[in-house]
């Protein structure tokens, strides 16, 4: 689905989605297809289910944004830093 259809069919809402077509240019993330997990009318709830399918499945790309906005504006940030193994 692409965000234009997104934002016709959920209205003032917050939306949980996972890229299914993505690709980086110039530290920016264009998602050209997304895929709707859930859609919620408080953020605070759409963090937490977030967070829980990040903790399940780090790998996937999963994204909230609000319908209001026009567009995607999603910037990439380098990790640096040390990152330690729990054991």
């Amino acid at each position: 689905m692409k965000w234009e259809q997104v934002r016709k069919q959920y209205p003032e809402q917050w939306v949980l989605v996972e890229a299914i077509s993505a690709y980086s240019e110039n530290s920016t993330r264009y998602v050209e297809e997304l895929s709707i997990i859930s859609n919620f009318s408080d953020s605070t709830i759409a963090w937490k289910e977030y967070k829980k399918l990040h903790l399940a499945e780090p790998s996937r790309e999963y994204y909230i944004f609000h319908t209001d906005h026009e567009t995607l504006d999603i910037k990439e940030e380098k990790f640096i830093g040390v990152r330690r193994r729990l054991q």
